[in-house]
């Protein structure tokens, strides 16, 4: 009598019952520690509670603001980069942050041991104006460098591009992330500076275009709230996360610890977007893009889909 009523169930509710997942794309442009929370929300499912299938696509940062204006990817990751595309007037807006400051690091050829040794020497950036750019800069300067005048400054592309350079000798500095770090170190090469030791700011986030925002805001919330998921998990599980690392960023256990325990605690625990971190973001754009104006919160965020994601978290916003 239970199969039954079972079999009348599923027939009177059909197939078409279960809503299907939808499908959207989502850019990083590495694979590696700072885009983390899209791998553990893939590897431990959270996109999957969130009724979300994630395609998951390593970009450039400069081709993911295009695509992400053409509609040709729905999310990308690089929070600056959206901020910098949103004030050109191209449409699109972040809607939370991930990581509390850039897991970036600058990491230089054995002989030099200080960041004042480098001056007039060649520093390796993935593209200008990419946060990575943005990071190494910044690094420098708190550093005493001006790396405007006082740098020689290539773009190669990505990580192992420039990690490559750096351990031929083509460059003398290279700006990086863990875990290249760990390998660096155990190559004899000298890290001299990390970004979160020295600076506060939203790094990796989440954000979409205009039109996304306005026409699917749950499917938005959803993402941030899977997102938010699995920043919670990296930082209350250590043990998990060591493997989700090392099964998606494709590193030993050594390496993958090694950057767990330096980095955990800039994942952010809500993905706030604090407007003292948002301030100093949009300054770094302005200044890049020699804006003078006053740029109100609004023109580059927007705080909806992350106030629904908290109140249905029951997270008190801040």
């Amino acid at each position: 009598m239970k199969l039954l009523a079972i079999a009348l169930v599923t027939l009177l509710l059909g197939p078409g019952s279960v809503k299907a997942a939808d499908k959207v794309r989502l850019s990083i442009s590495a694979v590696d520690v700072s885009f983390l929370t899209a791998g553990v929300a893939s590897k431990r499912g959270f996109f999957k509670n969130e009724n979300l299938e994630v395609e998951i696509i390593r970009m450039n940062a400069n081709v993911s603001i295009t695509a992400l204006s053409t509609g040709d990817i729905d999310y990308t990751m690089v929070f600056g980069s959206v901020v910098r595309g949103a004030l050109r007037g191209m449409p699109m807006r972040v809607v939370a942050s991930y990581m509390d400051s850039s897991t970036h690091l600058l990491i230089a050829r054995p002989e030099y041991k200080s960041l004042k040794e480098l001056k007039g020497k060649t520093l390796a950036v993935s593209t200008y104006g990419a946060t990575s750019d943005v990071a190494a800069r910044m690094m420098f300067r708190q550093g005493g460098v001006d790396p405007d005048r006082e740098l020689k400054i290539i773009q190669l592309g990505g990580e192992r591009a420039r990690y490559a350079a750096l351990k031929e000798g083509i460059v003398e500095v290279a700006v990086l992330s863990p875990p290249t770090d760990s390998d660096a170190t155990r190559s004899g090469l000298n890290v001299l500076s990390r970004f979160f030791e020295h600076y506060r700011m939203p790094f990796t986030g989440v954000g979409t275009n205009t039109r996304k925002l306005k026409e699917k805001p749950d499917e938005v919330k959803r993402m941030v709230k899977a997102l938010i998921r699995a920043n919670r998990y990296v930082r209350e599980n250590r043990e998990g996360t060591i493997q989700a690392m090392m099964d998606w960023i494709k590193v030993d256990r050594e390496s993958a610890v090694a950057t767990y325990d330096s980095t955990w605690k800039i994942f952010s625990q809500d993905g706030s977007m604090p407007e003292s971190g948002l301030q100093l973001v949009i300054g770094q754009a302005k200044q890049a893009m020699k804006i003078d104006r006053a740029v109100a919160i609004e023109e580059v965020a927007d705080f909806g889909p992350l106030r629904a994601a908290h109140k249905e978290l029951g997270i008190k916003s801040r």
